[in-house]
Protein backbone atom coordinates (compact mmCIF):
# COMPACT_ATOMS: atom_id res chain seq x y z
CA UNK A 1 0.00 0.00 0.00
CA UNK A 2 1.16 3.21 -0.85
CA UNK A 3 2.49 5.66 1.97
CA UNK A 4 2.04 8.74 3.20
CA UNK A 5 5.36 9.76 1.75
CA UNK A 6 5.00 8.05 -1.36
CA UNK A 7 1.78 10.12 -2.08
CA UNK A 8 3.71 13.48 -1.25
CA UNK A 9 6.82 12.28 -3.85
CA UNK A 10 4.20 11.70 -6.36
CA UNK A 11 2.34 15.17 -5.85
CA UNK A 12 6.15 17.01 -5.92
CA UNK A 13 6.64 15.52 -9.21
CA UNK A 14 3.51 16.86 -10.92
CA UNK A 15 4.80 20.31 -11.04
CA UNK A 16 3.19 23.52 -10.55
CA UNK A 17 -0.23 24.53 -11.89
CA UNK A 18 -0.78 25.56 -16.07
CA UNK A 19 -0.26 29.22 -15.79
CA UNK A 20 -3.71 31.04 -15.83
CA UNK A 21 -2.66 34.63 -16.68
CA UNK A 22 -3.86 37.54 -14.89
CA UNK A 23 -0.93 37.57 -12.33
CA UNK A 24 -1.34 40.45 -9.99
CA UNK A 25 1.33 43.67 -10.73
CA UNK A 26 4.71 42.65 -9.11
CA UNK A 27 3.98 38.51 -8.69
CA UNK A 28 5.51 36.31 -11.21
CA UNK A 29 4.78 32.95 -11.86
CA UNK A 30 7.08 30.65 -9.81
CA UNK A 31 9.80 28.80 -11.24
CA UNK A 32 9.66 24.34 -10.85
CA UNK A 33 7.01 22.33 -8.64
CA UNK A 34 4.97 23.70 -5.63
CA UNK A 35 1.95 25.63 -6.84
CA UNK A 36 -0.96 25.94 -5.58
CA UNK A 37 -3.32 28.66 -7.37
CA UNK A 38 -4.09 27.64 -10.97
CA UNK A 39 -1.31 30.51 -11.69
CA UNK A 40 1.06 28.25 -10.30
CA UNK A 41 1.76 30.21 -6.54
CA UNK A 42 2.15 28.26 -3.18
CA UNK A 43 -0.31 28.13 -0.63
CA UNK A 44 1.70 29.25 2.61
CA UNK A 45 0.86 27.75 6.13
CA UNK A 46 2.65 28.88 9.05
CA UNK A 47 1.97 27.26 11.92
CA UNK A 48 3.03 29.23 14.42
CA UNK A 49 3.17 27.45 18.21
CA UNK A 50 3.30 29.71 22.01
CA UNK A 51 6.34 29.42 24.03
CA UNK A 52 7.64 26.34 22.73
CA UNK A 53 10.98 25.72 23.48
CA UNK A 54 13.59 25.17 21.04
CA UNK A 55 14.34 21.22 22.04
CA UNK A 56 10.72 20.47 22.64
CA UNK A 57 9.95 18.48 19.79
CA UNK A 58 11.25 14.70 18.98
CA UNK A 59 13.16 15.76 15.80
CA UNK A 60 15.11 18.40 17.52
CA UNK A 61 15.91 16.11 20.95
CA UNK A 62 12.88 15.90 22.82
CA UNK A 63 12.54 12.50 24.53
CA UNK A 64 9.00 12.71 26.89
CA UNK A 65 6.68 14.29 25.00
CA UNK A 66 5.46 12.92 21.61
CA UNK A 67 5.21 14.62 18.42
CA UNK A 68 5.13 12.24 15.41
CA UNK A 69 3.06 14.41 13.05
CA UNK A 70 5.80 17.37 13.68
CA UNK A 71 8.81 14.79 13.50
CA UNK A 72 7.03 13.48 10.04
CA UNK A 73 6.82 16.86 9.03
CA UNK A 74 10.71 17.47 9.34
CA UNK A 75 11.49 14.14 7.95
CA UNK A 76 9.31 15.53 4.32
CA UNK A 77 10.99 18.74 4.70
CA UNK A 78 14.16 21.23 5.83
CA UNK A 79 14.72 21.70 9.43
CA UNK A 80 16.25 24.76 10.36
CA UNK A 81 18.92 24.55 13.46
CA UNK A 82 19.95 28.69 13.84
CA UNK A 83 16.78 30.09 13.66
CA UNK A 84 15.74 32.68 16.21
CA UNK A 85 12.27 34.36 16.89
CA UNK A 86 11.93 38.41 16.34
CA UNK A 87 12.06 38.77 20.15
CA UNK A 88 11.98 36.70 23.55
CA UNK A 89 8.35 37.98 23.91
CA UNK A 90 4.69 37.27 22.40
CA UNK A 91 3.74 40.60 20.72
CA UNK A 92 6.78 42.20 19.38
CA UNK A 93 8.13 38.92 18.57
CA UNK A 94 4.88 38.20 16.18
CA UNK A 95 5.23 41.95 15.11
CA UNK A 96 8.84 40.95 13.64
CA UNK A 97 7.51 38.33 11.88
CA UNK A 98 5.02 40.42 10.36
CA UNK A 99 6.73 43.18 9.05
CA UNK A 100 9.76 41.99 8.52
CA UNK A 101 11.58 44.97 10.63
CA UNK A 102 13.76 43.49 13.55
CA UNK A 103 13.27 45.03 16.85
CA UNK A 104 14.99 48.32 16.60
CA UNK A 105 12.81 49.41 14.13
CA UNK A 106 9.76 48.04 14.33
CA UNK A 107 6.64 49.59 15.81
CA UNK A 108 5.63 47.27 18.57
CA UNK A 109 8.86 46.23 20.63
CA UNK A 110 7.14 45.08 24.13
CA UNK A 111 4.01 43.30 25.13
CA UNK A 112 1.89 46.17 26.11
CA UNK A 113 -1.85 45.97 27.54
CA UNK A 114 -3.88 48.15 26.42
CA UNK A 115 -6.94 48.23 28.82
CA UNK A 116 -9.94 46.77 28.86
CA UNK A 117 -8.60 44.29 26.44
CA UNK A 118 -5.33 44.14 24.00
CA UNK A 119 -2.32 45.30 22.99
CA UNK A 120 -0.70 48.02 21.47
CA UNK A 121 -1.67 48.30 18.19
CA UNK A 122 0.31 48.36 14.72
CA UNK A 123 0.07 51.46 12.87
CA UNK A 124 -2.25 52.03 10.36
CA UNK A 125 -0.93 51.88 6.65
CA UNK A 126 1.95 48.76 7.83
CA UNK A 127 2.82 46.96 5.67
CA UNK A 128 2.43 43.29 6.69
CA UNK A 129 3.20 39.81 5.20
CA UNK A 130 -0.64 39.33 5.33
CA UNK A 131 -1.87 42.64 3.42
CA UNK A 132 1.17 41.87 0.53
CA UNK A 133 0.16 38.38 -0.20
CA UNK A 134 -3.48 39.57 -0.13
CA UNK A 135 -2.45 42.69 -2.75
CA UNK A 136 -1.86 40.14 -4.79
CA UNK A 137 -4.65 37.75 -4.74
CA UNK A 138 -3.96 35.67 -1.82
CA UNK A 139 -6.75 35.21 0.26
CA UNK A 140 -5.84 35.34 4.09
CA UNK A 141 -6.86 34.01 7.49
CA UNK A 142 -5.76 34.19 11.02
CA UNK A 143 -6.68 32.01 13.69
CA UNK A 144 -5.40 31.72 16.72
CA UNK A 145 -3.89 34.64 19.07
CA UNK A 146 -3.02 38.18 17.31
CA UNK A 147 -1.72 40.58 19.97
CA UNK A 148 -1.19 43.24 18.06
CA UNK A 149 -3.65 45.69 18.26
CA UNK A 150 -6.73 45.87 20.68
CA UNK A 151 -10.31 45.70 19.06
CA UNK A 152 -11.44 48.58 16.81
CA UNK A 153 -7.75 49.74 16.64
CA UNK A 154 -5.70 49.99 13.77
CA UNK A 155 -3.98 46.98 14.79
CA UNK A 156 -6.95 44.80 14.29
CA UNK A 157 -6.49 41.68 12.28
CA UNK A 158 -9.00 42.66 9.50
CA UNK A 159 -7.32 46.14 8.85
CA UNK A 160 -3.51 44.82 8.72
CA UNK A 161 -4.04 42.17 5.72
CA UNK A 162 -6.56 39.30 7.18
CA UNK A 163 -9.84 38.39 5.27
CA UNK A 164 -10.64 36.31 8.02
CA UNK A 165 -9.99 35.90 11.95
CA UNK A 166 -10.73 34.11 14.86
CA UNK A 167 -9.05 33.84 18.28
CA UNK A 168 -8.33 35.75 21.04
CA UNK A 169 -7.40 39.71 20.40
CA UNK A 170 -5.62 40.32 23.57
CA UNK A 171 -3.00 38.11 25.21
CA UNK A 172 -4.13 37.92 28.78
CA UNK A 173 -7.26 36.82 27.32
CA UNK A 174 -5.40 34.00 26.20
CA UNK A 175 -3.91 32.83 29.56
CA UNK A 176 -7.63 30.94 29.49
CA UNK A 177 -7.94 27.62 27.21
CA UNK A 178 -11.59 27.66 28.03
CA UNK A 179 -12.67 31.46 27.53
CA UNK A 180 -16.42 32.70 27.43
CA UNK A 181 -15.71 34.26 24.10
CA UNK A 182 -13.70 34.55 21.36
CA UNK A 183 -13.31 37.28 18.41
CA UNK A 184 -14.42 36.05 14.78
CA UNK A 185 -13.53 39.07 12.67
CA UNK A 186 -14.46 42.26 14.83
CA UNK A 187 -17.69 40.44 16.32
CA UNK A 188 -17.05 39.17 20.03
CA UNK A 189 -18.70 35.90 19.78
CA UNK A 190 -19.79 34.25 23.17
CA UNK A 191 -18.84 30.29 23.32
CA UNK A 192 -21.70 28.39 24.79
CA UNK A 193 -20.78 26.05 27.68
CA UNK A 194 -17.87 28.24 28.71
CA UNK A 195 -18.37 30.03 31.98
CA UNK A 196 -15.22 31.55 32.19
CA UNK A 197 -13.31 30.01 34.61
CA UNK A 198 -10.84 26.86 34.57
CA UNK A 199 -12.69 24.70 32.56
CA UNK A 200 -15.35 23.93 29.91
CA UNK A 201 -17.04 22.19 27.19
CA UNK A 202 -15.06 23.90 24.23
CA UNK A 203 -11.27 23.83 24.13
CA UNK A 204 -10.48 27.37 21.95
CA UNK A 205 -7.32 25.41 20.59
CA UNK A 206 -9.92 22.98 19.13
CA UNK A 207 -12.15 25.81 17.63
CA UNK A 208 -8.92 27.19 15.87
CA UNK A 209 -8.49 23.61 14.36
CA UNK A 210 -11.92 23.20 13.22
CA UNK A 211 -11.47 27.07 11.57
CA UNK A 212 -8.10 26.13 10.12
CA UNK A 213 -9.24 23.38 8.03
CA UNK A 214 -12.96 24.43 7.27
CA UNK A 215 -10.84 27.97 5.72
CA UNK A 216 -8.50 25.55 3.73
CA UNK A 217 -11.52 23.81 2.64
CA UNK A 218 -13.41 26.78 1.17
CA UNK A 219 -10.18 28.46 -0.50
CA UNK A 220 -8.86 24.99 -1.80
CA UNK A 221 -8.38 26.86 -5.16
CA UNK A 222 -6.09 28.92 -3.68
CA UNK A 223 -3.82 30.55 -3.27
CA UNK A 224 -4.07 31.12 0.40
CA UNK A 225 -2.22 32.32 2.99
CA UNK A 226 -2.97 30.88 6.68
CA UNK A 227 -1.47 32.21 9.35
CA UNK A 228 -2.66 29.73 12.47
CA UNK A 229 -0.87 30.78 15.60
CA UNK A 230 -2.43 28.65 18.29
CA UNK A 231 -2.11 29.04 22.15
CA UNK A 232 -0.37 26.01 22.83
CA UNK A 233 1.90 25.29 25.07
CA UNK A 234 1.56 28.72 26.67
CA UNK A 235 -0.02 28.77 29.95
CA UNK A 236 -2.82 28.10 31.85
CA UNK A 237 -2.13 24.09 31.73
CA UNK A 238 -5.08 23.35 30.47
CA UNK A 239 -5.96 20.40 28.06
CA UNK A 240 -8.80 18.28 27.42
CA UNK A 241 -8.94 14.50 29.28
CA UNK A 242 -8.60 12.77 26.42
CA UNK A 243 -5.51 14.71 25.87
CA UNK A 244 -4.29 14.32 29.23
CA UNK A 245 -4.88 10.35 29.58
CA UNK A 246 -2.04 9.87 27.08
CA UNK A 247 0.18 10.76 30.17
CA UNK A 248 -1.45 10.39 32.95
CA UNK A 249 0.31 8.85 35.81
CA UNK A 250 3.49 8.64 33.62
CA UNK A 251 5.65 10.64 36.16
CA UNK A 252 5.39 11.89 39.99
CA UNK A 253 3.47 15.44 39.97
CA UNK A 254 2.80 18.26 42.76
CA UNK A 255 -0.12 19.86 41.56
CA UNK A 256 0.30 23.72 41.14
CA UNK A 257 -1.88 25.64 42.87
CA UNK A 258 -2.37 28.67 41.00
CA UNK A 259 -1.55 32.21 41.19
CA UNK A 260 0.74 34.51 38.97
CA UNK A 261 -1.89 34.96 36.54
CA UNK A 262 -2.54 31.53 35.85
CA UNK A 263 -5.45 29.09 36.86
CA UNK A 264 -4.34 25.54 38.78
CA UNK A 265 -3.29 22.02 37.63
CA UNK A 266 -3.38 18.90 39.63
CA UNK A 267 -1.30 17.16 37.03
CA UNK A 268 1.33 20.36 35.70
CA UNK A 269 3.99 17.52 33.71
CA UNK A 270 1.13 15.29 31.82
CA UNK A 271 -0.95 18.65 31.18
CA UNK A 272 2.16 20.49 29.19
CA UNK A 273 3.26 17.42 27.70
CA UNK A 274 -0.66 16.35 26.31
CA UNK A 275 -0.71 19.93 25.38
CA UNK A 276 2.38 19.97 22.99
CA UNK A 277 0.68 16.34 21.63
CA UNK A 278 -2.30 17.34 20.97
CA UNK A 279 -1.13 20.74 18.80
CA UNK A 280 0.83 17.81 17.02
CA UNK A 281 -2.22 15.96 16.51
CA UNK A 282 -3.93 19.65 15.27
CA UNK A 283 -0.60 20.03 12.77
CA UNK A 284 -0.96 15.91 11.57
CA UNK A 285 -4.99 16.99 10.54
CA UNK A 286 -3.87 19.86 9.19
CA UNK A 287 -1.21 17.86 7.01
CA UNK A 288 -3.98 14.69 6.12
CA UNK A 289 -6.70 17.58 4.61
CA UNK A 290 -3.90 18.92 2.55
CA UNK A 291 -3.50 15.39 1.47
CA UNK A 292 -7.05 14.58 1.37
CA UNK A 293 -7.24 17.27 -1.26
CA UNK A 294 -4.42 16.98 -3.67
CA UNK A 295 -2.84 20.01 -2.03
CA UNK A 296 0.49 19.06 -0.11
CA UNK A 297 2.24 19.03 -3.29
CA UNK A 298 1.47 22.75 -3.89
CA UNK A 299 1.51 24.39 -0.33
CA UNK A 300 4.55 25.58 2.01
CA UNK A 301 3.91 24.62 5.41
CA UNK A 302 6.46 26.29 8.16
CA UNK A 303 6.42 25.69 12.01
CA UNK A 304 7.88 28.11 13.99
CA UNK A 305 7.56 29.55 17.95
CA UNK A 306 7.11 32.71 18.80
CA UNK A 307 10.15 32.53 21.64
CA UNK A 308 12.40 30.54 23.72
CA UNK A 309 10.57 27.97 26.53
CA UNK A 310 8.09 29.54 29.16
CA UNK A 311 9.71 29.29 32.68
CA UNK A 312 8.23 28.11 36.28
CA UNK A 313 5.49 31.11 36.29
CA UNK A 314 2.40 28.65 36.21
CA UNK A 315 3.46 25.10 36.79
CA UNK A 316 5.24 24.17 33.71
CA UNK A 317 8.80 22.19 34.93
CA UNK A 318 11.47 23.53 32.90
CA UNK A 319 14.14 21.81 34.77
CA UNK A 320 11.89 18.55 34.31
CA UNK A 321 11.56 19.16 30.21
CA UNK A 322 14.38 20.73 29.57
CA UNK A 323 12.64 23.23 26.93
CA UNK A 324 15.95 25.31 26.45
CA UNK A 325 17.71 22.01 25.34
CA UNK A 326 20.61 23.30 27.50
CA UNK A 327 20.65 26.78 26.00
CA UNK A 328 21.22 29.67 28.58
CA UNK A 329 17.72 31.15 29.79
CA UNK A 330 14.19 31.23 28.36
CA UNK A 331 11.42 33.45 27.02
CA UNK A 332 12.38 36.62 28.31
CA UNK A 333 15.85 37.01 27.52
CA UNK A 334 18.14 37.67 24.71
CA UNK A 335 20.62 34.66 25.50
CA UNK A 336 20.05 31.71 23.55
CA UNK A 337 16.94 29.93 25.80
CA UNK A 338 14.87 32.77 25.10
CA UNK A 339 15.00 33.00 21.24
CA UNK A 340 16.45 30.02 19.32
CA UNK A 341 13.04 28.41 18.11
CA UNK A 342 12.26 25.66 16.51
CA UNK A 343 12.11 26.22 12.56
CA UNK A 344 10.92 23.35 9.95
CA UNK A 345 9.69 24.31 6.29
CA UNK A 346 8.19 21.40 3.37
CA UNK A 347 7.62 22.42 0.36
CA UNK A 348 7.07 19.50 -1.65
CA UNK A 349 8.89 19.48 -5.20
CA UNK A 350 11.02 22.44 -3.84
CA UNK A 351 12.61 21.34 -0.22
CA UNK A 352 14.70 18.07 -0.34
CA UNK A 353 13.28 15.19 2.47
CA UNK A 354 14.72 15.02 5.49
CA UNK A 355 17.60 17.87 5.13
CA UNK A 356 19.03 20.39 8.21
CA UNK A 357 20.14 23.85 7.52
CA UNK A 358 22.56 25.62 9.81
CA UNK A 359 21.43 28.96 7.37
CA UNK A 360 21.20 31.92 10.09
CA UNK A 361 17.82 33.41 10.03
CA UNK A 362 15.45 35.28 12.26
CA UNK A 363 11.61 36.32 12.13
CA UNK A 364 12.26 38.99 9.83
CA UNK A 365 13.55 36.98 6.96
CA UNK A 366 10.51 35.01 6.98
CA UNK A 367 8.34 37.76 5.19
CA UNK A 368 11.10 38.40 2.03
CA UNK A 369 11.60 34.53 1.89
CA UNK A 370 7.96 33.80 1.67
CA UNK A 371 6.99 36.83 -0.87
CA UNK A 372 10.19 35.52 -2.76
CA UNK A 373 8.59 31.69 -2.95
CA UNK A 374 5.22 33.53 -4.15
CA UNK A 375 6.97 34.65 -6.98
CA UNK A 376 6.65 38.16 -5.57
CA UNK A 377 10.10 39.48 -4.74
CA UNK A 378 9.31 42.95 -6.24
CA UNK A 379 6.84 43.50 -3.56
CA UNK A 380 9.13 43.02 -0.62
CA UNK A 381 9.14 46.32 0.62
CA UNK A 382 12.41 49.04 0.40
CA UNK A 383 14.55 49.22 3.98
CA UNK A 384 13.07 45.93 5.96
CA UNK A 385 15.56 43.98 7.83
CA UNK A 386 14.83 40.29 6.68
CA UNK A 387 16.85 38.92 3.80
CA UNK A 388 15.18 36.00 1.77
CA UNK A 389 16.46 32.79 2.56
CA UNK A 390 14.73 31.15 -0.34
CA UNK A 391 18.05 29.52 -2.13
CA UNK A 392 18.91 28.06 1.12
CA UNK A 393 15.52 26.23 1.76
CA UNK A 394 15.19 25.00 -1.54
CA UNK A 395 18.85 24.17 -2.11
CA UNK A 396 19.27 26.29 -5.53
CA UNK A 397 20.92 29.11 -6.32
CA UNK A 398 23.50 31.27 -3.59
CA UNK A 399 22.19 32.07 -0.74
CA UNK A 400 23.23 35.20 0.81
CA UNK A 401 23.94 35.70 4.21
CA UNK A 402 22.86 37.98 6.60
CA UNK A 403 25.49 40.77 7.98
CA UNK A 404 24.13 40.17 11.20
CA UNK A 405 21.08 39.86 13.44
CA UNK A 406 19.78 42.14 16.01
CA UNK A 407 17.36 42.45 19.05
CA UNK A 408 16.62 44.27 21.27
CA UNK A 409 14.19 44.35 24.22
CA UNK A 410 13.38 46.92 27.39
CA UNK A 411 11.93 44.16 29.54
CA UNK A 412 13.60 41.61 31.75
CA UNK A 413 16.10 44.75 32.99
CA UNK A 414 16.88 45.65 29.40
CA UNK A 415 18.89 44.03 26.76
CA UNK A 416 20.35 43.74 23.43
CA UNK A 417 21.52 41.25 21.66
CA UNK A 418 23.84 40.87 17.94
CA UNK A 419 24.98 37.72 16.29
CA UNK A 420 27.38 37.80 13.30
CA UNK A 421 28.68 34.51 12.01
CA UNK A 422 29.81 32.33 15.30
CA UNK A 423 29.97 35.17 17.57
CA UNK A 424 27.08 36.89 20.20
CA UNK A 425 27.10 40.25 21.87
CA UNK A 426 24.91 40.38 24.10
CA UNK A 427 24.67 43.76 26.85
CA UNK A 428 21.82 43.27 29.79
CA UNK A 429 20.92 45.48 32.86
CA UNK A 430 20.75 48.30 31.03
CA UNK A 431 17.89 49.70 32.97
CA UNK A 432 20.10 49.51 35.62
CA UNK A 433 22.93 50.22 34.11
CA UNK A 434 22.87 51.95 30.57
CA UNK A 435 26.86 51.67 30.37
CA UNK A 436 26.79 47.77 30.84
CA UNK A 437 29.22 46.08 29.55
CA UNK A 438 29.29 44.24 26.18
CA UNK A 439 29.66 40.14 26.68
CA UNK A 440 31.28 38.27 23.62
CA UNK A 441 30.33 34.43 23.51
CA UNK A 442 31.88 32.20 20.91
CA UNK A 443 28.53 30.13 20.07
CA UNK A 444 30.05 27.25 17.94
CA UNK A 445 31.74 26.62 20.76
CA UNK A 446 30.55 27.27 23.38
CA UNK A 447 26.07 26.86 22.44
CA UNK A 448 25.45 27.73 26.55
CA UNK A 449 26.89 30.98 26.58
CA UNK A 450 29.30 30.32 29.68
CA UNK A 451 32.22 31.26 28.85
CA UNK A 452 32.59 35.43 28.29
CA UNK A 453 35.03 36.03 25.56
CA UNK A 454 34.99 39.43 25.34
CA UNK A 455 38.26 40.12 27.05
CA UNK A 456 40.00 37.99 24.54
CA UNK A 457 38.81 39.43 21.42
CA UNK A 458 38.55 43.11 21.36
CA UNK A 459 38.31 43.71 17.82
CA UNK A 460 35.42 41.41 17.35
CA UNK A 461 34.18 42.60 20.68
CA UNK A 462 34.46 46.14 18.90
CA UNK A 463 32.79 45.78 15.49
CA UNK A 464 29.77 44.04 17.54
CA UNK A 465 29.34 46.92 19.64
CA UNK A 466 29.16 49.57 16.83
CA UNK A 467 26.43 47.36 15.42
CA UNK A 468 24.12 47.59 18.60
CA UNK A 469 24.80 51.30 18.87
CA UNK A 470 23.97 51.42 14.97
CA UNK A 471 20.29 49.43 15.05
CA UNK A 472 18.81 50.73 17.44
CA UNK A 473 16.17 53.86 16.34
CA UNK A 474 14.04 55.31 19.21
CA UNK A 475 10.75 54.57 18.95
CA UNK A 476 8.39 57.54 20.57
CA UNK A 477 5.94 54.58 21.55
CA UNK A 478 8.26 52.47 22.96
CA UNK A 479 11.18 54.63 24.67
CA UNK A 480 14.17 52.82 25.74
CA UNK A 481 16.11 55.62 27.60
CA UNK A 482 19.42 53.10 27.93
CA UNK A 483 20.02 53.00 23.94
CA UNK A 484 18.35 56.31 23.14
CA UNK A 485 21.12 58.19 25.02
CA UNK A 486 23.71 56.24 23.71
CA UNK A 487 22.54 56.88 19.94
CA UNK A 488 25.09 58.69 18.03
CA UNK A 489 27.78 58.91 21.05
CA UNK A 490 31.55 57.46 19.96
Amino acid sequence: MPTRRDFLKAVGALGASSFAGGLPAGFTKPHGPGGGGPDGRPNIILFLADDLGWAQLGCFGERKIRTPHLDGLAAEGVRFTRAYSGSPVCAPSRCVLMTGLHTGHAAIRDNREIQPEGQAPLPEGTATLAGLLRAGGYATAAVGKWGLGYPGSTGEPNRQGFDLFLGYNCQRHAHNHYPSYLWRNRERVTIDGNPGGAGGAVYAPDLFEREALDFIRARRDGPFFLFYATTIPHLALQVPDDSLEEYRGLWPETPYTGGRGYLPQARPRAAYAAMVTRMDRSVGRLLALLDELGLAGKTIVLFASDNGSTYDVGGYDMEFFSGPGGLRMHKGYVYEGGIRIPLIVRWPGRTRPGTTSSHLCAFEDLLPTLLDAAGAKARIPRGIDGLSFLAALTGTGRQAERRHLYMEFAGYGGQQMARKGRWKAVRSGLQADPDAALELYDLEADPAESRDVASLNPPVAGGLEDTLRAEHRPSEAFPFPALDARRGRP
